[in-house]
């Protein structure tokens, strides 16, 4: 219910940002800005630490649950400190380049926001990595609750900036950002007393040098890969179609080996991309990530027993509810694409013309959803598993064909030649995920088999 209510908050966020904003230069600054800290919540947050974690976790909390928690507050630490460190960094270098580097006025919007939310990779990192242990302990309302934290601001800053002040877009765009890292505070406070009431406050523990710690290490790199794939994907689009995007600033053409070349996108393409994955994020965040969410406790429960006949009845149960809830969903927003960004998003600033471009945008993207849910299921059972090579090393290959793919559908199909190669490559990744899985689980049962079968030989010979 909570996570519903987030995405239906979520629509509304957009179409505030739509009202006010549009698909214009300045929605495209935002789009870019704002997913950079929101792509390091999926790598570092729910992506790498806590889906990392989690597994581990669960083995340590099934046999002592003193050392399970300190493991939990030692992740959280390590990864306090190491984003720390990277906003630090970052900041100094994009004050370094907006001050010495930057020439045009859109690439300093960018970075001015950017310095702005950056802070925010921090505490929502940690609010994914605390959300994964309250899930463990079956503990979700908290969780689910803060992503409507992070809505409610926005849609109050744009409204408050827009309706209230009558502020212009580049104030109003400035304010929302201030509003971002306020609802990051906000959101890390709701996640403490529940916490406490689980038996794990939150304090800084520093046991890196333990063996379950550095087997959250061993699998977290991977992870960054492997459960992510889509959302690299997808900012690779992004960036993508800021290169190759035209505007008043940059002119109609760019020059490639002393030839003039028309670009394939012109400004708002950008923004375009931002609202059709938001809508296309709607079901799959609704049932896809909460499903697999859900489950991914039980299966790295089931994992820590070496009960691979209830991890995969939960695998297939997982995979058929995905099919069940996608191709539906698919078929629905097929259907009615355009009529469905034109009632949610054209208004105010948003024209006519951005709802023709979004929808044919979103429908290349919806034709992946049946993808993207069995991503969700599949990155997990690997997880459960501890074994998070194979999902890194399918989402690089994934992520590579996925960076061609946009180089030759761009110009042909526009921003929807972008949306095509994420889509395309979702079930390159499904479909090697599964091949690999069915020969996993089969030989760990295998092996385990022949386990069993040896040590009760023992036996018998020993009677």
């Amino acid at each position: 219910m909570l996570t519903a209510l987030s995405r239906i908050l979520g629509m509304l966020r957009d179409m505030a940002f739509a009202y006010f904003l549009g698909a214009s230069g300045m929605m495209d600054s935002w789009a870019i800005a704002f997913k950079i800290p929101n792509l390091a919540r999926r790598l570092f947050g729910e992506g790498a630490a806590a889906s990392s974690l989690i597994p581990v976790y669960s083995e340590q909390f099934h046999r002592d649950p003193r050392k399970a928690n300190r493991l939990a507050l030692s992740v959280v630490t390590a990864v306090f400190v190491l984003l720390a460190a990277i906003t630090v960094l970052g900041e100094a270098f994009i004050w370094l380049y907006y001050h010495f580097a930057a020439t045009h006025a859109g690439a300093r919007l960018k970075l001015a926001l950017t310095g702005v939310m950056l802070p925010y990779i921090v505490l929502i990192c940690v609010v994914a990595i605390l959300g994964g242990i309250l899930n463990t302990h079956r503990h979700f309302a908290a969780p689910a609750a803060a992503p409507t934290v992070l809505n409610v601001f926005l849609i109050a800053a744009l409204c408050l900036s827009g309706w209230g002040l009558g502020l212009p877009q580049r104030t109003q765009v400035f304010v929302a950002a201030v509003a971002v890292v306020l609802a990051g505070l906000v959101q890390l406070a709701m996640q403490l007393p529940p916490m406490l009431r689980h038996g794990v406050p939150l304090r800084p523990a520093w046991e890196v040098r333990s063996e379950p710690f550095r087997r959250v290490l061993f699998l977290m790199g991977p992870m960054i890969l492997g459960l992510t794939a889509t959302q690299i994907s997808t900012l690779i689009n992004d960036f993508t179609a800021l290169w190759l995007s035209g505007s008043p600033e940059k002119g109609q053409s760019f020059t490639l080996f002393g030839y003039a070349v028309q670009y394939p996108l012109w400004e708002g393409a950008v923004s375009h991309l931002f609202y059709a994955q938001r809508l296309y994020q709607l079901p799959l965040g609704i049932f896809g990530v909460s499903m697999a969410t859900a489950i991914f406790p039980e299966m790295s429960l089931n994992a820590a027993k070496q009960d691979y006949d209830s991890l995969r009845r939960a695998v297939s149960w997982g995979l058929r509810n995905a099919v069940f809830i996608a191709l539906p969903a698919t078929v629905g927003l097929l259907w009615i694409s355009r009529p469905v960004v034109a009632v949610i998003l054209q208004r105010g600033e948003f024209l006519p013309a951005d709802t023709t471009k979004t929808a044919v945008t979103l429908c290349f993207y919806v034709l992946g959803l049946t993808g993207y849910f069995a991503q969700q299921v599949l990155t997990r059972a690997f997880y459960a598993l501890q074994e998070s090579s194979v999902p890194a090393r399918t989402a690089v290959i994934a992520v590579c064909v996925s960076l061609i793919l946009n180089l030759v559908l761009v110009w042909p199909l526009g921003s929807g030649g972008l949306a095509a190669a994420t889509t395309l490559c979702s079930y390159l990744q499904v479909a090697m995920l599964i091949v690999a899985k069915l020969l996993h689980i089969e030989m760990l049962s295998l092996f385990l088999g022949k386990g069993q079968r040896l040590s009760r030989s023992t036996d018998d010979r020993n009677l």
